[in-house]
């Protein structure tokens, strides 16, 4: 899908492509694809590196043509492995031409588009639009941080009352997503000291790259910040785990020796061997008592050691 806007004063839309309007791309087809490169000439690769889901943030420069491809977070509908990642956004200039392109439908894009319209105001260069971009990103990335917090909160108080596959399984995967939250929250940050240099940058743009390295700098040590209680807070429930296991398995040893005694005294009075007590009128009740006793005395002492 093909969105044209135009950015001079209020975001508006247009019905069709004007010089130096942003053209906004979301889920493009193959026809769109096809219409960017014979249209614009775009190279076709650069399409192709944007779809790659593990394309890492990074710029590049061809035949004129700037292509950045900026990691930005994403919430898969479906469940999955891993909820929350990260996916590419690439941002493509020459001279008059201005393209966002991006396979998956997001609400950064959705709320990007949406704020700059109550605000009024459009972007100044196309320098302005891919910093804002950055910009926008960090917020999510930081707003996503405290979806995946609430999650790890509400898995830690289920597990405080049993602790279950499922709770332990999702923290597992929301580890995973700080993880890809981490990785491509540094590919960004090094993207951005990058283009600083690159592009023509002016004055107001180094005070939109300053709140955009303290964004990224605070979403970068949030995720490190929950990561680092999601890591200890695994090890934490592994170590009780284990423990009731060893509880268990201890119990169990235990109940297996006291168990054993009776067993032991009538298999020796069982014996076809000659023990005093064979014509006994109460041989059978003085095996069973001394069976009880000894296993008295053996849970006593299990008891007393707290092998019980």
């Amino acid at each position: 899908m093909k969105t044209y806007w135009n950015t001079t004063g209020n975001l508006s839309h247009l019905t069709e492509w004007e010089p130096n309007c942003w053209i906004q791309v979301t889920c493009p087809t193959e026809e769109d694809q096809r219409e960017l490169e014979e249209r614009f000439n775009i190279p076709d690769y650069f399409i192709s590196d944007i779809s790659d889901t593990d394309e890492r943030a990074r710029y590049e420069y061809d035949d004129g043509w700037m292509l950045i491809i900026l990691r930005i977070p994403y919430v898969k509908e479906i469940r999955s492995r891993t909820p929350y990642t990260t996916v590419p956004l690439g941002i493509i200039h020459k001279r008059d031409v201005t393209i966002t392109v991006c396979f998956y439908e997001t609400n950064m894009m959705l709320d990007f588009v949406s704020f700059h319209q109550k605000r009024g105001v459009g972007f100044i260069d196309h320098v302005d639009l891919t910093f804002r971009l950055f910009l926008s990103s960090a917020v999510w990335y930081l707003k996503r941080l405290k979806q995946i917090n609430t999650l790890i909160d509400k898995a830690k108080h289920n597990l405080d009352h049993t602790v279950n596959n499922e709770s332990l399984i999702g923290l597992s995967r929301l580890q995973d997503s700080l993880t890809y939250f981490n990785t491509s929250i540094r590919g960004n940050e090094n993207l951005l000291q990058k283009l600083k240099f690159k592009l023509q940058v002016d004055e107001l743009d180094d005070d939109l790259i300053e709140d955009v390295n303290i964004e990224m700098t605070q979403a970068r040590e949030t995720t490190a910040i929950y990561s680092n209680i999601l890591e200890s807070t695994m090890d934490t429930y592994s170590s009780i785990i284990n423990n009731n296991m060893n509880t268990v398995m201890r119990t169990l040893t235990s109940v297996t020796i006291i168990l054993m005694i009776p067993t032991l005294v009538t298999s020796m009075f069982g014996m076809n061997l000659i023990n005093g007590m064979e014509s006994a009128p109460f041989g059978f009740i003085i095996a069973l008592i001394i069976s009880v006793v000894v296993s008295g005395i053996t849970w006593a002492f299990l008891r007393h050691k707290r092998l019980l």
